[in-house]
């Protein structure tokens, strides 16, 4: 068995409130094509999120493309006319990139837990699947960068979680083993089974209910509790 030297942290719904600023983005973005916001406007939208970036993910259509699908997915049933041409789409997409970015927020306890993890000796890293310049710049204008001993990003690794090699990528450049690593994540198969298949220690935090109140708590329980192999 080996002590926990190091912890690995997802990005979007564990360091940085995703949910939360898509809301806001796409609430302004909505408006701004004529529709209210409504909670079935949402829902939609969300739902053709989630499935066009798994899409995405698994390698089936690229990025650009994922976008352009969630707009023909889910705007014409709220009665809005999509241009024809991926030009047309992408500057569609820009206009909610846009209102999305300018929502951008990190949890608010994100940068204190980071700091206080490397203060107690421990290596911090990010791991997360997207497009390293989306994701470096929401680092960036959420001051979480420079807290960070190591970033990986799908699009620059070239592999992507849950593959255990994303993993152990990520436990190289922070210089532990993976079985001296806890990673935390807001997804089951994405970050915690795929960082035990890697012989990580894996912890599922739930920033929108369980942990609404923050997660400093539950890591350093987990750290404290390190001595034990992963599962």
């Amino acid at each position: 068995m080996r002590t926990l030297r190091a912890v690995g942290f997802d990005l979007d719904g564990t360091l940085f409130d995703h949910r939360g600023s898509a809301r806001d983005g796409v609430h302004h973005f909505l408006r701004s094509l004529g529709v209210e916001p409504s909670p079935g406007a949402l829902e939609s939208w969300f739902t053709a999120e989630d499935i066009q970036f798994e899409r995405w993910r698994s390698g089936e259509i690229g990025f650009e493309e994922q976008r352009r699908q969630r707009l023909r997915a889910a705007l014409p049933a709220l009665g809005i006319t999509l241009p024809t041409d991926d030009a047309g789409l992408d500057a569609l997409f820009d206009r909610y990139l846009q209102a999305y970015r300018q929502s951008w927020r990190a949890f608010p306890d994100s940068r204190a837990l980071i700091d206080r993890l490397r203060a107690s000796g421990y290596r911090v890293g990010l791991l997360t699947n997207g497009a390293r310049a989306q994701q470096l710049d929401k680092l960036h204008r959420t001051d979480l960068f420079d807290g960070l001993d190591t970033v990986c990003i799908s699009e620059h690794l070239g592999v992507q979680k849950p593959d255990p090699q994303a993993f152990a990528i990520l436990a190289t450049r922070l210089g532990v083993a993976p079985e001296e690593c806890l990673f935390v994540g807001d997804h089951q198969a994405h970050d915690v089974d795929g960082a035990r298949s890697a012989g990580m220690r894996g912890l599922l935090v739930d920033r929108y209910a369980t942990h609404v109140t923050g997660i400093a708590d539950v890591v350093l329980g987990e750290l404290r509790a390190g001595v034990e192999p992963a599962r």
